[in-house]
């Protein structure tokens, strides 16, 4: 099998191998703690859940540190990316600890929602340092199936971190603080892994490194337009209009996201716990749809190019989304779900492939942190956009409509960019 092949090649790269058990781990945790979250807001069966709640969970959580965000860009230039993940994650175990406490001590929502915050702060360093520091393990030969494998190993950790967290929860007395506690293990894990590499191995170079928060943060509107120019040059423009596509892919996974929770709360299940069980067989036709992405792209876009395998995930979801949803049952939404997982996570990582080879190291933990604050807010977005759109159960054929009309103009304008 080729994919497997492909990971064979990569293996051989040491410093790769570690650099993906840090990612693993990492994320691994992140799918633990993302379904904490989405047990404790939408599936508790003494809540009566939302699509305007779950917005606004959302936006507490993510709009936040897309203010932050390219902050956090600047800092990955300045800073050494190891130290980065080293300390990030055992930030994270010790704020993650302390939220299980809070769930034991049945404190108000809002103090919930401010330890996540913490929580989710971090991870934008992190995951724009995984991306950023991708260059400095492997060749330029093997970049693209490193973007191929790499992210998509940790979206499969962070789906099985989530399938885990679903057998603790059900499985265990206090389980929404025994899930958020596994967590924080993984957390500490992915940080004692990071200490195989050397402190300044993962770049930046040694002259950009500015150990002071002070030092790196002066001159951060400078170093932000430095970034913007670098990216709006005509040799990166393809990169940057993949960049703008792929957050409008996001904005449209995102809404989809919002209703595929509700379904599964009100619609397709008679109770939370049967939901949150269907929730779960969904995430893993989704992750089905990762692997497939990571399998199909090297070749996909090997032979038409990043920029035309993104037109063509773009235009597949706009159609198989408008005629897999309609029908608002169980069948044919977890297709959809294996669907848009592999024409989202196909787009990116042809996006991730774009920007890391037309970036130089300098301004790529700039670029990849713009990058995670477009997909925070473009999440947001659409998960507001759901709100106001959905019924109480999610079945709403305007929101599938809009959204496969969304996918379908995204195709063409990157279509007719390519063209050009």
């Amino acid at each position: 099998m080729a994919v497997v092949r492909d990971l064979r090649a990569l293996l051989r790269f040491a410093n790769f191998r570690r650099l993906l058990a840090v990612r693993l781990l990492s994320q691994g945790a992140d799918g633990v703690y993302q379904v904490a979250l989405a047990a404790y807001v939408v599936f508790s069966p003494e809540k009566q859940t939302s699509a305007a709640a779950i917005a606004s969970a959302m936006a507490v959580l993510l709009l936040p540190y897309s203010l932050v965000g390219p902050f956090a860009g600047v800092l990955l230039d300045r800073w050494r990316r190891r130290q980065v993940f080293l300390y990030g994650n055992l930030l994270r175990a010790l704020m993650a600890s302390a939220a299980a406490v809070l769930i034991l001590g049945h404190v108000p929502d809002w103090l919930f929602y401010l330890s996540a915050l913490c929580v989710t702060a971090v991870n934008r360093f992190v995951l724009a340092g995984l991306s950023a520091a991708l260059p400095r393990v492997v060749d330029h030969e093997r970049l693209v199936m490193a973007n191929s494998l790499s992210p998509t190993a940790g979206t499969l950790a962070a789906s099985a971190g989530g399938g885990l967290a679903f057998v603790v929860r059900l499985v265990g007395a206090d389980s929404d603080a025994a899930v958020v506690l596994l967590g924080a293990v993984l957390y500490l894990c992915a940080a004692l892994a990071s200490l195989r590499f050397a402190p300044g191995q993962l770049g930046p170079e040694p002259e950009l490194v500015q150990p002071r928060l002070s030092a790196a943060l002066r001159g951060t509107a400078h170093d932000l337009a430095a970034a913007l120019r670098h990216l709006a040059a005509p040799r990166r423009r393809e990169a940057a209009w993949a960049l703008v596509t792929m957050t409008l892919m996001r904005f449209c996974y995102g809404a989809l996201l919002v209703m595929l929770l509700m379904l599964c709360r009100y619609a397709f299940a008679s109770n939370a716990e049967d939901g949150l069980r269907l929730l779960g067989l969904a995430l893993g036709t989704s992750a089905a749809g990762f692997f497939a992405a990571a399998a199909m792209t090297p070749w996909a876009a090997g032979r038409l190019g990043p920029g035309r395998w993104i037109v063509m995930c773009a235009a597949s979801a706009a159609v198989l989304e408008l005629a897999l949803g309609l029908s608002f049952a169980i069948g044919p939404m977890l297709v959809a779900t294996f669907v848009l997982g592999l024409t989202t996570q196909g787009a990116k990582i042809a996006t991730d492939t774009l920007v890391q080879s037309s970036v130089n190291d300098g301004f790529r933990g700039r670029i990849f942190s713009v990058y995670d604050v477009l997909f925070n807010v473009a999440f947001v977005g659409a998960a507001v956009v759901a709100a106001l759109m959905l019924p109480p159960d999610g079945r709403s054929v305007t929101l599938v409509v809009t959204v496969a009309f969304i996918y379908g103009a995204v195709a063409a304008a990157m279509a007719r960019f390519e063209r050009r």
